[in-house]
């Protein structure tokens, strides 16, 4: 069984997605990007893109009572790898040790001209 996930605090799915699932006691966020809640206009940099996007998925793991504490794997996809230092930096600014497993990759293009996504998998805190 499955459960679906949605908080009007992040930006809602452009396509036919959900902006998180849970399966058993993992939570899969969809990959999140750079996009303001409130405009849906895509915050413009790199840095203001990656902090826009942790706060997004800041947002989809609290509404399923998750923080990045509980995240096990991130996967990034970026624009252009001379961009790494930065995410990596924001990053560790904001999620705490021990770090869970990552992949970051460079791709030729994200939605809406992005230079940042990033998707998480969290295991759900037993209660």
């Amino acid at each position: 069984m499955k459960s679906i996930i949605s908080t009007k605090k992040a930006p809602a799915a452009i396509g036919p997605y959900s902006q998180a699932v849970i399966a058993g006691n993992l939570l899969f966020t969809s990959g999140q990007i750079g996009l303001d809640p409130q405009t849906g206009s895509l915050v413009e940099g790199i840095e203001a893109q990656s902090l826009r996007v942790m706060e997004n998925l800041k947002e989809v793991l609290a509404s399923a009572g998750c923080t990045f504490a509980d995240v096990v794997k991130f996967t990034v996809f970026i624009a252009d790898l001379k961009d790494f230092a930065l995410v990596n930096k924001i990053m560790a600014e904001q999620v705490p040790e021990p770090f869970p497993a990552r992949s970051c990759v460079q791709i030729a293009a994200l939605p809406k001209g992005a230079l940042v996504e990033i998707e998480a998998i969290a295991q759900i805190p037993q209660k």
